[in-house]
């Protein structure tokens, strides 16, 4: 079967503008954007995907920046003793009481946009500025996840602060980064005076498996333009799956470090009876001995939560789900290896269920009590106040639990009892006498005192979304799943898993089903310290799965009955099918690290430099044409062309990032190829 890119027949309408039409080349020679064409010399039918083993470039000391929504943190290991994770300093600033391995994602610049500070420094200083003043610098918090829920992200798309004011968010990013940059780089010059910086740093980056291929672009131009690497090393950077970070950290786990929330005696936060979970782990570690085969474990990760199932030896094997970004969910199956590789069952899933959600419901709330045009005005027009109420309620939530029989009082700042009386002509006291919300009181204290109830129901939304994403009622829940038969044990990890309403939920809904629900001592660095080891060893994820299919477009002779006849184009006197979607990768299709998809492609005209290939996907296995409901352009490949000569390029889907590389058949130089998420 002959197949031509979509963009062939030059002057023809082929899934893309039809306004121009110049003097056709000949079939075969197709037509692309700026006008260059390419030939295909393979059949649409492509050859089996040929697996190479990636090569690993050598690096003193691997860095990784856990960006996370709510709090973010780096740390690091040498190449010389890669298990030996060094967790970044202690924060300056923050709360009393509280542990400060991470640093709250917020950002502060000054009125003119350029860089003042970070995290707890910043939330601090924001914090200080004078009402009037604070109206015009810029505070960026929890913007994370605005790139994941952009719907045409691109290299422009904007960030509003808690001011109302808008930029670039590609700025925004880069300024972070910059900052964990400094911060680290800082720190390894301390402990190794000598050790040189220009490229012995690998450079991780962790995001949330159910990003698509644009915010993982994003999330790696914003690294170019903080400097953390350059484009010409660009292997120099990794994108980690935050899953998969925690899968790879949990399997190197030992008992000791493990909390079993099943033996522990409701309210009382002590743990009972270890004996079984132990003796799980045994019955487990000689069923792999035994048989030498793999064994199959579960993951979610991306709000603050992990799952798993099974361990070999003394060590546990797992995958995560954080509590601040989405709920992330894979699947993985831990080989039977000297090295203990992973190979992902299930594609990635998940939806909007961390802790960020709870906060919205706060907001909620208060809009329930205060009215909604007043909290959005209050925002405006006291931003630096609005912060502080949502720090009196972090603190407050964090102490939340289902046994908890007092009310909590959360401090409601100066500024907003004022602002209040000044825009509605009566106290706050007043308006919660006449609002709808029976749990929530005024205290003579002067703070709203909200019963246990009324902050376990802000809780619910969240926590029921992620329960329904886990219980198979239906048939589209995780359990509900093949590949996920068989699981024993449930990790819970990342911020969110530190939450005692969010382990009591899951352990009820799920401990009646036999799983066992376990959560690591340090539960909210789980991700972090995982990209460290992915980062000295990136190949320990050996197989994944496509979360979408891809291909594109071609031109395919027309054969009556199989094809549509509204596809049928005729050019000289040859008879096409248009809009033939190829196929390159099908969604669930399992990839192996370092397989090739490859295509050879050469100049239709003399003289032609370059070459735009139009990138399709979808969700469905079985899509024929890139006009089918679903089928949307997602990118461009691009090429350089040596005249008259062959190029081959070679795509790889199997890594956390899809990645192409292109030679020159006859020369066998490698040639400038790069595939463009961010174009649309």
């Amino acid at each position: 079967m002959l197949a031509v890119p979509e963009t062939s027949l030059q002057g023809l309408y082929i899934g893309s503008s039809p306004e121009r039409s110049p003097v056709p080349s000949p079939p075969g020679s197709p037509r692309t954007q700026e006008s260059c064409g390419i030939a295909p010399l393979t059949p649409s039918q492509s050859p089996k995907p040929e697996a190479r083993a990636p090569q690993q470039a050598l690096f003193s000391v691997v860095v990784a920046i856990d960006f996370g929504t709510t709090s973010s943190g780096y740390a690091f290991s040498f190449a010389s003793d890669p298990e030996a994770i060094h967790m970044m300093r202690k924060w300056e600033g923050g709360d009393p009481g509280v542990a400060h391995q991470k640093t709250p994602t917020c950002l502060l610049l000054t009125p003119e946009g350029a860089f003042h500070s970070f995290g707890y420094t910043a939330r601090d200083y924001y914090h200080d500025l004078d009402p009037e003043e604070a109206r015009d610098w810029l505070y960026f918090e929890k913007f994370k996840m605005k790139i994941h829920s952009a719907t045409d992200l691109t290299l422009k798309t904007q960030l509003e602060a808690v001011n109302g004011k808008k930029m670039p968010a590609l700025e925004v990013f880069a300024h972070a980064l910059r900052f964990f940059k400094e911060h680290a780089l800082q720190e390894l010059r301390e402990q190794c005076p000598l050790m040189p910086e220009k490229d012995t740093v690998r450079w991780v980056l962790t995001v949330p498996a159910i990003w698509k291929q644009p915010a993982k672009q994003f999330m790696r131009e914003a690294a170019y333009l903080a400097g953390l690497v350059s484009r010409e090393n660009a292997e120099q950077l990794l994108i980690a799956l935050e899953p998969e970070a925690a899968s790879v950290y949990c399997r190197k786990l030992r008992l000791h470090q493990l909390v079993d929330l099943s033996s522990r005696t409701p309210g009382s936060g002590r743990l009972g009876e270890r004996r079984s979970i132990d003796s799980s782990f045994r019955h487990a570690r000689e069923q792999l001995r035994r048989s030498r085969h793999s064994r199959t474990f579960l993951v979610e990760s991306g709000v603050g939560e992990l799952w798993a199932e099974l361990q070999a030896g003394n060590r546990l094997h797992g995958g995560g789900l954080r509590g601040e970004a989405p709920v992330d969910l894979t699947v993985h199956q831990l080989e039977a290896t000297l090295t203990g590789t992973l190979k992902e069952l299930y594609k990635a899933s998940g939806g909007p269920y961390g802790a960020v959600g709870v906060d919205l419901a706060f907001e909620q709330l208060l809009g329930r009590i205060f009215g909604e045009d007043f909290v959005a005005t209050f925002k405006r027009e006291r931003p630096a106040a609005w912060v502080d109420l949502t720090i009196a309620f972090e603190a407050r939530k964090r102490t939340a639990g289902p046994h908890r029989a007092g009310a909590l009082n959360i401090s409601l700042p100066f500024s907003f009892i004022d602002f209040y009386r000044k825009q509605r002509g009566h106290n706050v006291e007043t308006a919660l006498r006449r609002s709808s919300v029976n749990l929530v009181k005024w205290s003579p204290q002067g703070m709203l005192r909200m019963s246990c109830e009324a902050m376990n129901e802000l809780f619910q939304p969240t926590v029921s979304g992620i329960i329904q994403h886990i219980v198979p009622r239906p048939a589209e829940a995780l359990l509900a799943q093949p590949e996920v038969q068989g699981v024993k044990l449930l990790f819970l990890v990342g911020g969110f898993a530190e939450s005692a309403v969010l382990q009591h939920a899951v352990q009820a809904a799920l401990g009646a089903r036999g799983l066992r629900v376990v959560v690591p001592h340090d539960v909210s660095l789980t991700i972090l310290k995982g990209a460290v080891l992915f980062g000295q060893a990136p190949g320990v994820v050996r197989v994944r799965r496509s979360p979408l299919t891809y291909g594109v477009g071609v031109l395919n002779r027309f054969v009556p009955g199989r094809h549509p006849p509204d596809k049928l184009l005729v050019r000289d006197g040859r008879r096409w099918c248009t809009d033939v979607f190829e196929r390159f990768v099908a969604a669930e299709q399992s990839v192996a690290l370092g397989e090739e998809v490859r295509r050879s492609y050469c100049p239709a005209r003399p003289g032609q430099r370059r070459v735009l290939i139009n990138l399709y996907c979808c969700a469905a296995e079985d899509a024929r044409f890139i006009t089918d409901p679903g089928v949307r352009k997602c990118g461009a490949l691009s090429l350089d062309l040596e005249p008259a000569n062959e190029i081959r390029a070679a795509m790889q889907f199997g890594d956390t990032e899809i990645k192409v590389t292109a030679v020159d058949v006859s020369t066998n130089r490698s040639v400038r190829a790069a595939i463009d998420f961010l174009s649309n």
